[in-house]
């Protein structure tokens, strides 16, 4: 029955984005995934020059089996098959320039970055797909999809299984356990913002069977009061970073300690506060969301994950100088 459901979801989902496809739109809902796309599918007699421009969509690519004739400059692993091959500039600024000398017939990368990148690729004439990475399920659609335009039905198959198969495990671990409700907080330098369901860290809590308390339809992230958070009274607390991790957590060390209101919320008196690992927990879905399930059932339902503590980080930050 499992499977009967997710094949329904990938083959609706998919439906809508070819459908879609043509019309360079982002959806930001999870649950009605689309793909965004210039690039027309190719013909048998067509050579595929496929560029993938992120560290996420190079790993999906990889494991679909795909050929690539670029790659993104990343911190990354780079898989095997692909090291070597010309880089195009990070996944925030790729450079048009060198990815239209490798004459693509497509350029994939995650839809999070589309706003800021699609004008550059339609200035350039580069063709184009954004996939979801918002969310393990739109990870999915998406891996459903390039199988379908490249394929490589069989592999994406296996990887849906996979999915299937791990989500079956671990809805069968926490089982009858009390689901809590959280707050994700993703920390900037010298700021902070609440994650909805609608961001990957957001829609991984739900996965894993919490309540996120900061809901919104339409948005990824949102900042809201403190007194607005202080009166949603999470069970636990999760702290994220949108980048530069280091000086994120240092914001938080400062911000716990120093602001009285976080000693009002029952989270932080009971001690479940949790910093969440930015290689693991960041901004775009991979395929480290099953190591982050397991992270989040140690935190939500098993209580063996360790707790933050901000008094003793800013302390070491302040002997830091």
């Amino acid at each position: 029955m499992r499977r009967d459901k997710m094949k329904r979801l990938m083959s609706g989902t998919l439906a809508c984005a070819l459908a879609l496809s043509l019309t360079a739109c982002v959806n930001q809902h999870p649950e009605e995934t689309s793909v965004s796309s210039n690039a027309g599918a190719s013909s048998a007699s067509e050579e595929v020059r496929i560029v993938a421009t992120s560290n996420a969509t190079l790993q999906i690519c990889d494991r679909l089996g795909l050929e690539l004739v670029g790659i993104p400059t990343t911190t990354g692993e780079v898989p095997e098959q692909y090291q070597g091959l010309p880089e195009i500039g990070t996944a925030m600024a790729p450079d048009a320039e060198q990815i239209a000398l490798l004459e693509p017939t497509d350029v994939i990368g995650p839809d999070t970055l589309q706003e800021s990148i699609e004008p550059t690729y339609e200035a350039a004439g580069i063709p184009y797909t954004f996939i979801d990475l918002q969310s393990v399920q739109g990870m999915y659609v998406s891996i459903a999809m390039l199988g379908e335009k490249y394929s490589v039905q069989d592999a994406a198959d296996a990887l849906i299984e996979e999915y299937e198969e791990t989500m079956a495990s671990f809805e069968a671990d926490i089982e009858g356990k009390e689901h809590p409700s959280v707050l994700v907080l993703m920390g900037l330098p010298g700021a902070y913002i609440e994650c909805t369901p609608q961001s990957y860290v957001g829609s991984l809590v739900e996965l894993a069977g919490a309540t996120n308390v900061v809901q919104d339809d339409y948005m990824n992230f949102v900042a809201w009061n403190t007194e607005e958070l202080l009166a949603l009274d999470p069970d636990v607390i999760l702290l994220t970073a949108h980048g530069l991790p280091d000086l994120a957590m240092e914001m938080f060390a400062e911000e716990f300690t120093t602001n009285d209101i976080w000693q009002h919320f029952r989270a932080v008196q009971e001690g479940h506060v949790y910093q969440l690992d930015y290689d693991t927990f960041g901004m775009s879905c991979t395929f480290e969301w099953p190591n982050a399930l397991e992270v989040l059932k140690e935190i939500l339902y098993d209580g063996t994950y360790e707790s933050y503590d901000a008094g003793a980080a800013y302390a070491e930050q302040s002997a830091e100088g």
